[in-house]
């Protein structure tokens, strides 16, 4: 009987607080030093994303798919798929044999 009045005397469980993310603080508006980084950075590298160049030049997305928008019509960068979710491109490379 005493064993069955001492059950509920045990330790509460204590809830975890959970996994807690970094709150990152990028950008959303270019320095000039961010803005020669994205002229000369990207359109050298092979696969380009929004999410590249957020994580390269710690700017935020929507400033990124601007800057990506800019960089295609100028054309020193070449879209490979546009989606409503996801942009891809490649750095253009110059076709001058044909």
């Amino acid at each position: 009987m005493a064993a069955a009045m001492a059950g509920g005397k045990g330790k509460k469980k204590k809830w975890s607080k959970g996994k807690q993310r970094d709150k990152v603080d990028n950008k959303v508006l270019f320095t000039k030093e961010q803005f020669d980084r994205l002229n000369s950075e990207v359109p050298k590298m092979k696969l380009i994303t929004v999410s590249t160049v957020v994580e390269k030049l710690k700017i935020s997305a929507g400033l990124a798919r601007r800057a990506l928008n800019k960089l295609a019509e100028e054309g020193t960068i070449k879209a490979v798929c546009v989606s409503r979710a996801q942009r891809i491109y490649t750095r253009s490379i110059a076709e001058d044999g044909e």
